[in-house]
């Protein structure tokens, strides 16, 4: 086990790290993109005494406790090897309620086992509340709980009461039915507060504490919304998708709870969001972007929606009001903070103080604490402070048309010294539904920028971040226009002048390995070499797999990858080996349940049986995407010397090399 000390000599650095730079273009310092960041999330208590973090361990991520002011170290909490801590809430101004998640059958990225634990600030009081582990696990004095297998998220913190909270409850079953129960956080003593009307539900509680809506969606993937009243009332319908077209999903009431916003996918464009009038039922639109889906903003100590972040360049803030307190506030942090842009991610129940993140696509992000009286922000801690933001590549938005005249948009990383025709690694998303590049620091494209490479990652038709119907563009289009898509962001970025023709290779994870590996079959004069990391490669399989598990997966599977044999047979990397004519790169996890290793081994046979040249790595007991970092470095190691062989660009300094 990780000890009280080990944890806080890791935070205590983290606090007083001085920034350093990074290495020269041509040896790249591949240990700063594969070590973990200092934490991954940090808030602050109710009443502003205390600090708590998550930090990221080899085997686990476990959650500490400081005093804010001394950063005094007060308590720790932990599980085993290969869990984590998957989310937290302080509950009361001393006690934090706690997810756990685990890394099932591999070191895959932990998955939430629904289990949850409070714990007091000090360390005290540490209990198992709900889950499948109640009984048996922490002794007899628990014995008392219900023991069910259930899973078991967080509904309300119950800003009011310090005693309760109200949790969402599901039975381990396909596409359950949900419940809400009020849960002593002290005891873990339940009760039902009301059921869901409909399969695999999510519920919102208005500012009282009272649960109002439940969304959901049975095994055909409609989604409909209920709305009640009040406690004790019945579920009415309110909004069903396959009637109306587009899917509603409440984020929050406003102070009086006469009106609740409904972010909406739209039938048509980018999502908006909506004020619905619980008493009539009205909707009026109060925000929607031309371009973007909204990222809602709440007042800051509240559950109150305020307005929306939309990305871009750097992100846009706009306001229900744009007059408002809150408005004012938003606009001074973005004028305070520079490039950076800033965000409120969590406050003092007063809304006195804040923290705030400062980030940008050269900082993965600082965070301050700032007094809303006194107009003062205090730096307190950086998740990763070993980069220098003013020695790394900058990132800027483009977009452009695509054959069939969709507008597309995307982000270029460019070389701090680069100019002219550049190398260039054009970098597909994983996914691909509903993940989108956004503006920020991304760490993979930064380190292909130091080895002197342009990045070009575009979000092709499917990709989210635009509304429903672009998303649904992407529908049975694996290899087909999506990566068309993909293609004609290359050669656009060929037109501009941006990229050397003659030096551009494609490299991807998950799907964007799929897409990396049918660019260099269906395009084979337009790459110089392929990369493919945890990726699927042969659709009928993929399908076969999909469908096995039965319910709303197998309804998603064939809606979205498609059943027809034949045409998903034709779009297969697998099948089209003999089209590929430059060397390719594979790995993958010997233990990866998204993308299992069938996929990548057929695909180096395929390409062995076509004479094509290709290195393939496996890691044992790793998943979709590495945990251990000698085995993130190794690939990366790989990864940059391959693609030097056919671009030119640096390889990973060797070790002991100045950085």
């Amino acid at each position: 086990m990780i000890s009280r000390l080990a944890i806080l000599a890791s935070l205590c650095l983290a606090l007083a790290a001085a920034a350093v730079g990074t290495a020269h273009a041509q040896a790249v310092d591949v240990d700063a993109y594969v070590r973990n960041d200092r934490f991954e999330t940090i808030k602050i208590s109710p009443t502003g005494e205390y600090l708590a973090a998550t930090v990221p361990f080899e085997d686990r991520t476990a959650l500490v406790i400081m005093g804010r002011k001394d950063k005094k170290l007060l308590g720790t909490f932990q599980l085993g090897r290969n869990s984590a801590v998957y989310g937290f809430e302080w509950v009361s101004p001393d006690r934090v309620l706690i997810s756990a998640a685990e890394k099932f059958g591999s070191l895959d990225t932990p998955q939430p086992t629904g289990e949850l634990f409070a714990m007091n600030a000090d360390g005290g009081r540490t209990e198992m509340l709900i889950g499948q582990r109640v009984a048996g696990n922490l002794g007899s004095r628990i014995r008392t709980k219900k023991a069910e297998r259930v899973a078991a998220f967080l509904v309300d913190g119950l800003r009011d009461d310090d005693k309760h909270v109200l949790v969402s409850v599901s039975p381990f079953s396909s596409d359950p039915y949900t419940r809400v129960e009020k849960m002593d956080i002290y005891s873990g003593t339940r009760h039902t507060v009301t059921r869901a009307p409909v399969r695999n539900a999510r519920f919102t509680s208005d500012n009282a504490g009272v649960v109002r809506f439940a969304l959901g969606a049975d095994t055909d993937i409609v989604s409909k919304l209920y709305y009640r009243a009040g406690e004790g009332s019945d579920w009415t319908l309110v909004n069903d998708e396959a009637s109306s077209g587009r899917i509603e999903v409440p984020v929050g009431f406003s102070a009086d709870d006469k009106t609740a916003y409904l972010l909406t996918e739209m039938k048509s464009g980018p999502d908006a969001v909506f004020a619905y009038d619980v008493a009539s039922g009205k909707r009026t639109e109060v925000l929607r972007d031309g371009q973007k889906d909204p990222f809602m903003l709440y007042r800051p100590g509240t559950s109150i929606p305020i307005g929306a972040m939309y990305d871009g360049d750097k992100p846009t803030f706009r306001f229900f009001d744009e007059d408002s307190d809150d408005a004012r506030l938003y606009k001074s942090l973005q004028a305070a903070f520079g490039d950076n842009a800033a965000l409120v991610t969590s406050s003092t129940r007063d809304g006195r103080t804040s923290l705030v993140r400062a980030w940008s696509s050269r900082n993965p992000g600082d965070f301050y604490l700032f007094d809303a009286q006194a107009k003062k922000a205090d730096y307190v801690i950086s998740r990763a402070e070993w980069f220098d933001p003013a020695k790394r590549a900058k990132t800027r938005a483009f977009e452009f048309d695509a054959r069939d005249g969709l507008k597309l948009q995307g982000y270029l990383t460019t070389p701090r010294d680069g100019s002219g025709k550049m190398p260039m690694v054009v970098m597909p998303h994983g996914g691909p539904f509903g993940i989108a590049d956004i503006w920020g620091f991304d760490g993979q494209a930064q380190m292909l920028a130091d080895a002197g490479y342009v990045v070009l990652q575009v979000n092709f038709r499917g990709s989210g971040g635009r509304g429903r119907d672009f998303e649904r563009l992407g529908a049975r289009q694996w290899g087909l226009k999506m990566q068309d898509d993909v293609t004609d962001a290359t050669r656009w970025a060929i037109a501009q002048g941006i990229a050397d023709p003659a030096r551009i290779c494609i490299y991807g994870a998950s799907y964007g390995a799929f897409a990396a590996l049918m660019g260099v079959a269906r395009e084979p004069d337009l790459y110089r070499c392929a990369v493919g990391n945890v990726g699927v490669y042969d659709l009928p399989q993929l399908h076969a797999e999909e469908t096995q598990k039965h319910g709303s997966i197998a309804t998603w599977a064939n809606e979205w990858i498609g059943s027809d044999k034949d045409v998903l047979a034709a779009s297969s990397p697998t099948r089209h080996a003999a089209a590929i004519k430059v060397p390719v790169l594979l790995a993958a996890g010997r233990e990866d349940e998204t993308a299992p290793v069938e996929h990548t081994e057929a695909m180096e046979r395929a390409l062995k049986a076509a004479g094509v040249q290709v290195e393939a790595s496996y890691y044992r007991n790793e998943g979709h995407g590495y945990y251990k970092p000698e085995n993130r470095k190794d690939f990366q190691t790989r990864l940059l010397a391959f693609l030097a062989r056919s671009l030119g660009g640096g390889t990973a300094a060797p070790e002991g090399a100045p950085r």
